[in-house]
């Protein structure tokens, strides 16, 4: 596996990172079955085995069930922790918590990051946590606080690193320039049926200040993968048709699959984007890893984001 940095960091990923929101349930709200955690630690060993040293998490992902399986796999092979990144978020409260009345929100609070990373720490059963993200931005998030927040956690060996998730470029250069320790990341959603990233001043701002931009949900939630025929009811029907017909084709020319190609497109990107893997099947796992060996020219990178747009470059 080929690895970058993140960040001005001296940390050191994996070119694709491992997604672990569906590792303990298929779907948010689903029940996580024993058989399921199984399934989910396979998952997580076999992207392990292959070289995937980058593993995202987050406090809410299956109610805190995909860190508590993260921390079990650890403990089945205590070697992995020195070997890899744990990535984590939190700053997303669901609705009911703590109180029966309170709505779904957004909680940037020191209390609330303080409190988050330590059931995180709790659950993953380590020490440390390499790269502390906060998940999406809170209206009321105010960044003196935060930065009293990361400054505590990081002064106490609790937290490495830190990053944003989901964050305009606006607002990451507020807490940029008012954290007294720098952030690393940005996670946003990015893949051939998302382009805001490109246009909207994200992957700009990631080069222009060393920040490393991952990709969740970098396949469309599979998508990408399982494009079928038209779908007259879909407006945009004819534009995912092309793009379809353009993936396939191009995919044939590389002797890759669907899958390799759309995430090689993602790779060509100089911001040095780090696609979070989310597929729990080792199939498919392996299968992303041929995304690597994919040398998109400047020209088919093009046709992709062309079928993608639905038009031609302006």
């Amino acid at each position: 596996m080929r690895t970058i940095p993140l960040g001005r960091s001296s940390l050191v990923s994996s070119r694709l990172g491992y997604g672990c929101w569906r590792i303990a349930a298929p779907w948010e709200g689903a029940e996580s079955r024993p058989e399921r955690l199984e399934h989910g630690y396979e998952a997580v060993k076999s992207a392990f085995d292959q070289g995937f040293t980058l593993f995202d998490l987050a406090d809410i992902y299956a109610d805190g069930m995909s860190e508590s399986l993260f921390g079990n796999v650890l403990k089945r092979i205590p070697s992995m922790r020195d070997q890899i990144l744990i990535a984590t978020k939190c700053g997303i409260r669901k609705a009911g918590n703590p109180h029966p009345q309170d709505p779904y929100r957004y909680d940037f609070s020191k209390e609330h990051i303080m409190a988050s990373c330590d059931h995180s720490l709790q659950r993953l059963g380590v020490e440390t946590i390499d790269i502390y993200q906060l998940h999406r931005p809170d209206y009321l998030g105010d960044p003196d606080e935060v930065s009293a927040a990361f400054e505590a956690l990081h002064q106490a060996g609790k937290v490495k690193t830190f990053g944003m998730s989901n964050c305009r470029p606006s607002l990451f250069s507020t807490y940029q320039k008012i954290c007294r320790v720098p952030l690393l990341t940005n996670q946003v959603e990015i893949h051939l049926l998302h382009l805001d990233a490109f246009n909207d001043g994200t992957l700009d701002q990631c080069q222009s200040e060393r920040i490393t931009p991952m990709a969740w949900s970098p396949l469309a939630g599979g998508r990408l993968v399982a494009m079928a025929g038209s779908d007259l009811n879909d407006p945009h029907h004819a534009r995912k048709a092309k793009l379809r017909d353009t993936v396939d084709k191009l995919a044939r020319h590389y002797e890759v699959s669907r899958a390799a190609l759309c995430l090689a497109w993602l790779l060509r990107h100089p911001s040095g984007i780090v696609p979070l893997i989310g597929t729990t099947n080792p199939v498919h796992i392996t299968e992303a890893l041929k995304a690597l060996d994919v040398e998109i020219t400047r020209e088919d990178w093009y046709v992709l984001m062309e079928a993608a747009v639905g038009k031609r470059m302006p």
